[in-house]
């Protein structure tokens, strides 16, 4: 949502492992990085095959993970609690459920721009170039999921088509309402593998 994740989250690196280690130990020729100055200003993390990836950070990354967590002692942490209680009632409630785009769509990525660098055309960049490694790939299409309203707006510019919307209450507690989930795709070759 634009925000750091220690507002809800407070172990920066469990966290970021969480949401990049397949990208980057995994499929680091999938990811790109802006840069400006020598300073990274924004990355693009991609994957070719969204089940392929769901295999290895079920094999590889998930386990060794949550042990890193308990001996940092992330886990014990009141915020975090909280936060992994929430997400455990979403999935119980069933908003984790969405249908799978895998077939037609099989690569997916991960885009973050620091703050003072949005809407400077670095997103539009980084996406033209995945998207023209996926071309060069054969890749047939990618879909991805965001819950920001407005980065929502941003991929809809993208020419990116609305695939499913749904919510998820997990910051109820802290934000005091439901967030959307959009996932977002776009068919890149068709008759490609």
């Amino acid at each position: 949502m634009g925000e750091p994740s220690a507002v809800f989250f407070d172990d920066d690196e469990i966290f970021a492992d969480a949401l990049t280690l397949y990208f980057t130990d995994y499929e680091p020729e999938s990811c790109f990085v802006a840069e400006c100055e020598n300073r990274v200003i924004g990355y693009l993390l991609g994957a070719k095959d969204t089940k392929g990836m769901d295999k290895i950070s079920a094999g590889k990354i998930t386990l060794p993970l949550f042990m890193k967590a308990l001996r940092r002692g992330t886990l014990f942490h009141k915020r975090n609690l909280e936060f992994l209680f929430q997400v455990f009632l979403s999935l119980v409630k069933g908003e984790f459920k969405a249908p799978v785009f895998s077939k037609d769509y099989p690569a997916t990525f991960h885009i973050n721009i620091i703050q003072e660098y949005r809407s400077g055309g670095i997103g539009s960049e980084l996406i033209n170039a995945y998207l023209d490694y996926l071309k060069a790939e054969a890749i047939k299409g990618v879909h991805f999921a965001t819950i920001s309203e407005k980065a929502s707006q941003f991929f809809k510019k993208q020419n990116f088509q609305l695939l499913f919307q749904g919510k998820r209450s997990y910051f109820r507690y802290f934000l005091g309402k439901d967030i959307p989930v959009y996932i977002y795709g776009m068919r890149i070759l068709e008759g490609s593998r």
